[in-house]
């Protein structure tokens, strides 16, 4: 369940299983589920994403137009106070997906890819009901499908969300490419499993950021690779290679924890020092923290614009 910056539980998509997700079938119907549930659920939703939405008064100047004057609160008052409205941001927005051969992998729920696909399909929705021109971008080791962002969009990524399929090896170098796509500002959210040493990360992804683009990273993880879950001795394939390695759960579980808690702390930390938001997600949870992730870097993109 999404947690407030201090701690309270909000309410939202505490329904929405990703095992449940996997049912449904239909992209469409199911971003519009989840991101109706999640909003009808929030006492108030953390954003002001058009001008029909109130931000605060202040007050009354000459000049003024005066049907912005809030007269309820001047005949409380007797002062004239003006009601202000967030700008109406008309975002580019796209999505920077992975579908190399790692995301296919599964301990047993949607894959990696599934479930990208399925948080790819909600934010979509909620930047188009902020009325934001949605596009996407898929890649491995190069760009498989790219949809520019349009107002008239919405329909044709989840079409290429439809379409996406794990099937070659990836390398990340290729996002530094991407950047020539992004020339006009844009809301960026790439969804990987960041099978990349960290500099290599960071350095594919920079030059989307020194463009002036806010980038929102989401790191999709399977819950064994986060817990490493295993018992018997066996081959485990390296899913971008093919190659297999025989290894013994047992006298390495502690040392694959360690390493893999070393590498997502050194990934939040080189993105929070490039002011990258991060989040790192588990296939096995409900896309609720995927989603106040999102609208909370929103938010804060809106405030600095």
């Amino acid at each position: 369940m999404a947690r407030q910056p201090g701690g309270t539980a909000l309410p939202g998509a505490r329904f929405v299983d990703p095992k449940v997700l996997a049912r449904i079938g239909n992209l469409d119907l199911l971003a519009r589920n989840v991101v109706n549930g999640f909003i009808n659920g929030l006492h108030r939703a953390p954003y002001f994403g058009a001008s029909i939405d109130f931000a605060e008064h202040r007050g009354y100047v000459p000049g003024d137009d005066i049907r912005r004057v809030d007269w309820r609160l001047y005949a409380r008052t007797d002062r004239y106070y003006v009601k202000q409205y967030e700008a109406d941001t008309n975002t580019n927005f796209s999505v920077l997906l992975d579908v190399s051969k790692s995301m296919g992998f599964t301990s047993g729920g949607p894959s990696k890819l599934e479930y990208s696909c399925y948080l790819a399909a909600c934010l979509a929705y909620l930047a188009h009901r902020q009325r934001d021109r949605v596009g996407i971008i898929t890649f491995d080791d190069a760009i498989v499908e790219h949809v520019p962002s349009s107002a008239k969009h919405f329909n044709v990524v989840l079409h290429t969300l439809d379409r996406a399929a794990a099937t070659r090896p990836g390398n990340l170098s290729v996002v530094a490419r991407l950047a020539e796509h992004f020339k006009r500002r844009s809301m960026l959210v790439l969804i990987s499993d960041f099978y990349e040493e960290p500099d290599a990360v960071l350095d594919a992804i920079k030059p989307l950021r020194f463009l002036g683009n806010d980038l929102i990273v989401f790191h999709v993880l399977d819950p064994a690779e986060l817990d490493f879950a295993y018992d018997d001795p066996s081959a485990f394939e390296d899913l971008e290679s093919g190659e297999q390695i025989p290894v013994v759960p047992e006298s390495l579980g502690d040392q694959y924890r360690t390493l893999i808690r070393e590498h997502t702390t050194a990934l939040a930390t080189k993105f929070s020092e490039h002011r990258i938001d991060y989040t790192q997600l588990n296939t096995a949870e409900p896309l609720d923290h995927a989603l106040f992730s999102y609208l909370s870097s929103r938010e804060k993109m809106m405030h600095v614009r």
